[in-house]
């Protein structure tokens, strides 16, 4: 008897292959029993498999439901802090998002602070910095040089191990109030204070920690009384450009980014036109810049004339005109007055945002699950996880274990 046939496409398959096709293609996914788990867990927080004692611990643990612990246990892997730390945070370093840029100490010093626990907030605030060990052997942390980082990435140093907590007043020479996190590192004054105006350390500033660029926060229900002199009113001729467009991004960006007026990145353009050997630069107390006559940085009051009744800084005073209008959802901290003077209680502004802190469970969710919220369910995720984030002391930690717990396949 002829086999019965079934036409599929251009194809004719047998009846009985046919109902076998199917009856697979209706079979649930392979079901991750609690050594798949491990295994996943392991490879997507630390980026190698793991070996067979720790594989076999941490099935062990995820067998008696306890998912954190084996997530610890991942994250002891020298390569969690030296991959996957590293990548994650390297691309916020520099205005390419090049995830293969140098590691420096915008990187070691996030790094540092992830191992030892140290409220996430800080990165935008704290007078914090991560180097090398006294006994590691390598080049003394430098200001106009990055050969200190660089040599510890060439030696492939464990990171884990290797890096010790200072400040950033005892090493740079800064003053304690004028320290704000990563934002003044050197790695972070190179890409962010380099020439300009210094409103790209604010936008980027927004881009890595609250996930929003100046796009997405146009607001032009704000007062423009705090835009600089160099924004053209009229830009080509038709004031309308300025004020249906500038004046959405550049009337809460330009009273928030005045944080940083002291702040310079100092460099031989003839010589080392890169700035490879450059210098973050700070008008201290009492230090008059001769271009402005103040503590304010000359660049603060380049092509003036465009528009010479605009805001003439004269100080670091910062307001955030945010707090009303659109980007209230932003989710500002009501304890804080919104308003003060240099980048550190800017930077605690920003950090103390709920923005602030979806944003990095948000990130940390990508990098774990290997893709974005997609549906209702994890966004629900990202809102429960960030709830913890926020209220056991913003520990990033904690973050990357509750991520690799959501993916690690059922």
């Amino acid at each position: 008897m002829k086999h019965l046939v079934r036409q599929i496409g251009r194809y004719k398959i047998p009846l009985n292959w046919t109902l076998l096709i199917l009856a697979i293609s209706t079979l649930p996914l392979t079901y991750a029993g609690p050594r798949e788990q491990a295994k996943r867990i392991h490879d997507r927080l630390t980026g190698i498999p793991p070996s067979i004692q720790v594989l076999d611990e941490m099935e062990s643990l995820i067998s008696e439901g306890k998912i954190q612990e084996a997530a610890a246990i991942a994250m002891q892997n020298p390569a969690f802090y030296s991959i996957t730390l590293k990548n994650w945070i390297t691309p916020w370093t520099n205005e390419e998002a090049d995830v293969f840029a140098p590691l420096n100490d915008y990187t070691a010093t996030i790094i540092g602070m992830v191992r030892d626990d140290i409220d996430f907030r800080q990165i935008l605030s704290g007078d914090i910095l991560y180097v090398a060990n006294s006994n590691s052997g390598i080049p003394a942390y430098s200001m106009t040089s990055n050969a200190h980082y660089q040599a510890l990435e060439e030696q492939s140093a464990d990171l884990q191990d290797i890096l010790q907590r200072t400040t950033q007043s005892e090493e740079t020479g800064l003053p304690e109030q004028a320290t704000a996190g990563v934002m003044t590192t050197r790695a972070a004054a190179k890409s962010f204070f380099k020439d300009g105006t210094n409103r790209a350390m604010f936008r980027f500033t927004l881009i890595n920690h609250l996930c929003t660029d100046l796009e997405g926060l146009k607001d032009t229900s704000r007062s423009p009384d705090r835009i600089r002199q160099d924004v053209s009113r009229s830009p080509g001729g038709d004031s309308r450009i300025f004020n249906n467009s500038c004046v959405g991004c550049h009337a809460g960006m330009d009273p928030l980014a005045q944080a940083f007026a002291y702040y310079n990145y100092e460099y031989n353009v003839e010589s080392d036109p890169q700035g490879e050997q450059g210098t973050l630069q700070y008008n201290h107390v009492g230090q008059v810049d001769p271009d402005t006559g103040s503590q304010v940085q000359a660049k603060y009051h380049i092509n003036g004339n465009n528009f010479p009744y605009g805001f003439f800084t004269n100080n670091d005073d910062w307001s955030n005109y945010w707090r009303q209008g659109l980007n209230k959802n932003l989710g500002w901290d009501t304890s804080l007055p919104g308003s003060g003077s240099g980048a550190k209680s800017m930077g605690q502004e920003l950090a103390n945002s709920q923005r602030f802190a979806n944003c990095q469970v948000t990130k940390v969710f990508k990098n774990v699950c290997l893709r974005s919220p997609q549906d209702a369910a994890d966004r629900a995720k990202i809102t429960n996880i960030t709830n913890t984030f926020t209220s056991t002391g913003y520990n990033i930690k904690q973050v990357f274990a509750d991520s690799a717990d959501y993916c690690k396949g059922e």
